[in-house]
């Protein structure tokens, strides 16, 4: 199994400060002195050591050097192994969080420009928004937002899914919905399938859980059928998480026959399938979904308002069949207590006066435009698309075969490109005999530093 030069480190100190050869106080080696050992760059070491801070077993003291202070035994190295794993996931999440990059080809939001400036003021003004008595003090509904939900009712009828308001939960986004559902159905070395490639913080989340991911192959119009029932057959999974249109990093969708048969193979064998949906607000009504077909029995469906209106706002939803709502409702209140009234209020008061719906139109058309320029810029390149893109916002391309990933995005960054490597969405290194691939945000595609860039790599390789 492949194993990074940060990973080496950190597995090399935790391993020393386990066996006690390094006591709680102690001075580990410093950077420079790492950098030696090891056989590795300085910047190797700091990023080793950050991550040992963040696991609990080092501190650093400015002008001193790092410091150990962790003093309890964990359960298992093979726990600070999937620590590890699951904190690697980050480094892509951090920078498309701190944004340091130009050009960001491989980010998963689309540019400022693409979202509008909506009126807030205007949309607080609305008589169903006046907060109750006592309401903007106090922590709100544990299932979110009443009004809010009655809406996202009537916006799943739409899609053909009957949810009555004690299926509706409401959540701090779709990774808060997916993670929720994870505590309450999965436990410490239960098996979970996932689309591989597939959402890498879902991997994260996961991994750091100690549930063992197992990646099912995925196609332009979903999983591989063979693939899926055979490793549910090995693995007697309790769940599969998977997204069924627009899908992250693919683009693909999902055809009416594939989805019948998962359907029959989740009743046959007992498993929760939890579709992941972030882009049905601007996707086609009568899309196939998992949950149009299950009503809700074995699919728990996950929307967001984070993909197409605002990520600061912090919106979701999650609906599944009563009994499972009301635990995975105690669970929130539990970890969280309740979501946020206020954002939860903003987001009703936009799609009520308006302007969140004319605001999809035009996201919905700057998506389908951009798409069709990515498709062709990158044939163009001479990169080969694995699907022509489902509606969301992102395309799947194909390196030539000798092309090295982390070469080309270790490159790219060099130039100023934010780039991410196909590698980061597969689930294990196994997983990953395959052509090497990029997932590329269609709103980025035509930028002429990428086109300029990717020219020069691709004749140079």
């Amino acid at each position: 199994m492949f194993t990074s030069r940060i990973d080496q480190v950190v597995s090399a100190v935790t391993t020393q400060i386990q066996q006690g050869l390094f006591a709680p106080g102690s001075r580990v080696l410093s950077i420079r002195a790492a950098a030696e050992a090891y056989g590795f760059s300085r910047n190797t070491v700091v990023e080793a050591y950050e991550r040992m801070i963040a696991m609990g077993y080092l501190e650093s003291r400015p002008g001193s050097g790092y410091y150990v202070v962790f003093r309890h035994q964990p359960p298992s190295v093979k726990r600070v192994h999937e620590v590890a794993q699951a904190v690697d996931t980050v480094s892509l999440l951090r920078e498309q969080l701190v944004r340091d990059y130009r050009v960001r080809i491989g980010d998963g939001r689309p540019p400022e420009a693409w979202m509008e400036k909506f009126d807030l003021h205007r949309a607080g003004r609305l008589p169903s928004l006046e907060p109750e008595k006592g309401m903007q003090h106090g922590y709100g509904n544990p299932w979110g937002f009443g009004p809010l939900r009655d809406r996202i009712a009537h916006m799943l009828n739409e899609r053909e899914i009957v949810a009555s308001l004690d299926q509706i939960m409401l959540t701090h986004g779709a990774n808060h919905a997916l993670d929720l559902v994870a505590r309450q159905l999965l436990q410490p070395g239960d098996v979970a399938l996932v689309d591989c490639p597939g959402y890498y913080p879902l991997f994260g989340k996961l991994k750091f859980s100690d549930v063992k991911l197992v990646g099912v192959r995925r196609q332009p119009d979903g999983p591989e059928m063979q693939d899926l029932e055979r490793k549910i057959r090995q693995y007697q999974p309790r769940v599969f998480f998977t997204q069924s249109q627009a899908h992250n990093p693919t683009g693909g969708g999902l055809s009416l026959p594939k989805a019948h048969r998962i359907l029959k193979l989740a009743d046959q064998y007992g498993l929760y399938v939890i579709e992941d949906d972030p882009f049905a607000d601007i996707l086609s009504s009568d899309a196939v979904r998992l949950a149009m077909l299950d009503q809700l029995e074995r699919v728990i469906y996950i929307g967001t308002f984070s993909k197409t209106l605002s990520a600061a706002l912090r919106v979701g939803y999650l609906a599944a069949n009563a009994a499972l709502a009301k635990a995975l409702c105690d669970l929130n209140m539990l970890t969280l207590v309740s979501t946020s009234d206020f954002s939860e209020r903003i987001i009703l008061g936009l799609i009520d006066s308006g302007q969140y719906r004319r605001h999809l139109r035009q996201l919905k058309s700057r998506v389908e435009r951009a798409t069709v320029t990515a498709c062709t810029t990158l044939g163009d390149l001479g990169l080969q698309v694995f699907c022509d893109g489902g509606g969301g916002f992102y395309l799947w391309a194909m390196l030539p075969d000798g092309i090295n990933e982390m070469d080309l995005t270790t490159s790219a960054a060099n130039e100023g490109i934010f780039l991410a490597p196909g590698s980061l969405f597969h689930t294990s290194r196994q997983d990953q005999e395959r052509a090497p691939a990029l997932r590329i945000n269609v709103a980025y595609a035509a930028d002429p530093t990428f086109i300029e860039f990717m020219k020069r790599y691709l004749s140079a390789n």
